[in-house]
């Protein structure tokens, strides 16, 4: 199956202004008059930060139930190679799951529609990554417990490398059509149990299931031995839980789930195998009408899926 990239029709920004003014009477007390805004941005919001001299972009979804005197989680969604954060928010939807479940989502763009995940380099995206998350700290009430990233191909590869760096500050990762690098695996030793969920077609090309040569440059390790990876740092037991999602479709797709759960710290690993699925976004939408049709008898959302797991873990 081939990649799939897409772009993303404008959103639109609904802005809601809370006024309040109250003055006091006027009689023999002097008077005294308190004005308390509020703007909340509800929907979509093209915003900028400033990081390392460079102006960078990111698409911001707030949903309606969003109160700036409560805490909210926030998702965090990187592009794939060549994508954007509109693209990407179009593909997973999650604005519409924001919108159901209550959290926000903030959508990067990577330099030049790229990741870089090098430790060496200074536009390393996983200082932007921590950068961003203070940055919407200062902009919403964030719950800082409640913090999560996914990605889709080298979003979900960048996904990784913020498992291995920075699991202090974000409480699960979703990697979709992803995997850990060989270099990075080597170096990747994560001070806590990282709960990690792998969403991966078996037929994928451009991340190949059964993974690179090593000595090829920015090789990827397979999807088992990335998810046994993390299953051993996290202290999981060898064996999984193992279910088939009901097929009640004609698709030739199925979907195949091994959970590894009574993690250390309550952390869990989960790998979903799209048996014989590519390189795609599981449920997202497409403008290939094939795909959508493929999506639709498949029955499974990586997005949906994503949450799901998000929502079973908070930071200490």
């Amino acid at each position: 199956m081939k990649s799939y990239l897409n772009t993303i029709l404008p959103q639109h920004l609904l802005v809601s202004v809370l006024s309040i003014t109250l003055v006091a009477g006027y009689n023999a007390i002097p008077a005294q008059a308190k004005t308390i805004t509020k703007k909340i941005a509800y929907g979509g919001s093209d915003r900028q930060l400033n990081f390392q001299g460079r102006s960078r972009s990111y698409y911001l979804y707030t949903p309606k139930s969003y109160h700036s005197n409560r805490p909210m989680p926030l998702v965090l969604v990187f592009h794939g190679h060549g994508g954007s954060g509109h693209s990407i928010a179009r593909v997973s939807r999650f604005n519409t799951l924001a919108e159901q479940k209550g959290f926000m989502v903030a959508y990067p763009d990577g330099i030049g529609r790229e990741w870089n995940v090098s430790p060496n380099s200074k536009a390393n995206d996983v200082s932007f990554t921590t950068a961003l998350i203070d940055h919407l700290g200062q902009i919403r009430n964030v719950d800082n417990h409640r913090i999560y990233a996914t990605g889709f191909s080298k979003g979900a590869i960048l996904a990784q490398a913020l498992a291995c760096k920075v699991p202090n500050k974000i409480a699960a990762f979703s990697s979709v059509a992803g995997a850990l690098p060989v270099r990075l695996k080597s170096n990747c030793q994560p001070p806590t149990p990282v709960s990690m969920l792998m969403i991966n077609g078996t037929n994928d090309r451009s991340v190949p299931y059964r993974g690179e040569n090593p000595q090829q440059r920015g090789a990827l390790s397979s999807v088992p031995a990335t998810v046994s990876f993390w299953r051993t740092h996290n202290g999981c037991p060898s064996s999984a839980q193992i279910r088939q999602l009901a097929d009640g479709n004609s698709s030739d797709l199925k979907v195949r789930i091994a959970r590894y759960p009574s993690c250390k710290s309550g952390s869990e690993v989960l790998l979903a195998s799209v048996v014989g699925g590519g390189h795609f976004w599981p449920g997202g939408a497409s403008s290939d009408g094939s795909l959508n049709r493929l999506n639709n008898q498949l029955g499974f959302s990586a997005s949906r899926t994503s949450w799901n797991f998000f929502n079973r873990h908070t930071l200490p």
